[in-house]
């Protein structure tokens, strides 16, 4: 019986050291001072139950060692907070940095083929230009002057028909250079079958 006030007080302690850690959590007390006044009130009260001669004494010794061992309690806890900050911002700023240079490569990317769409439409215009027009050869093919003297006709069959391309041949391929389409590579359509 003599020992149920001290239990009492010993819960009465818990609660009040539970209301005080509260109130401190709303406000912004750092971890070693919360450490150190709950270990403070929790040795205070653990030491005056143990020393049963001289409780002063003991809830003395009790605070003493309790605030010490809050604070170092408090102070690993906010040392962790701290290491886990920096390494979140470490991971942030290395996923901005991915980011960035994922931009960097499309944009790159873009630009690259940006330019090989204008290369391939000037070798389009450039080889059109080269080119002779359908109706430039059939042009030439009639020309009385050729028909009249019939040289074109008894010494070289082949000379109506520009000799250097032989555009007359072949169909020009419009969608050269470009590699979306079959057949990029050719400058003059082939035959698919």
């Amino acid at each position: 019986m003599k020992k149920l006030p001290y239990i009492f007080s010993l819960l009465l302690a818990v609660v009040i050291l539970m209301q005080s850690a509260a109130a401190q959590a709303q406000s912004k007390v750092s971890p070693q001072a919360k450490g150190a006044i709950i270990g403070g009130l929790g040795g205070a009260a653990a030491g005056a139950i143990i020393n049963k001669k001289n409780r002063v004494v003991g809830g003395a010794v009790g605070a003493a060692a309790g605030a010490g061992t809050g604070y170092m309690i408090g102070r690993n806890i906010q040392n962790r907070k701290k290491a886990e900050a920096a390494e979140a911002a470490r991971v942030a700023a290395a996923n901005r940095a991915a980011r960035a240079e994922r931009n960097a490569a499309a944009a790159r990317a873009e630009r690259n083929a940006l330019a090989r769409r204008a290369e391939a439409a000037e070798r389009k215009v450039a080889l059109a230009q080269t080119q002779p027009q359908p109706q430039v050869l059939q042009q030439q093919a009639l020309q009385p002057t050729a028909m009249a003297t019939g040289f074109a006709a008894a010494s070289a069959p082949g000379m109506m028909y520009n000799n250097s391309s032989m555009a007359g041949a072949y169909l020009p391929n419009n969608s050269y250079g470009d590699r979306s389409t079959p057949y990029a590579s050719s400058e003059v359509r082939r035959k698919s079958w």
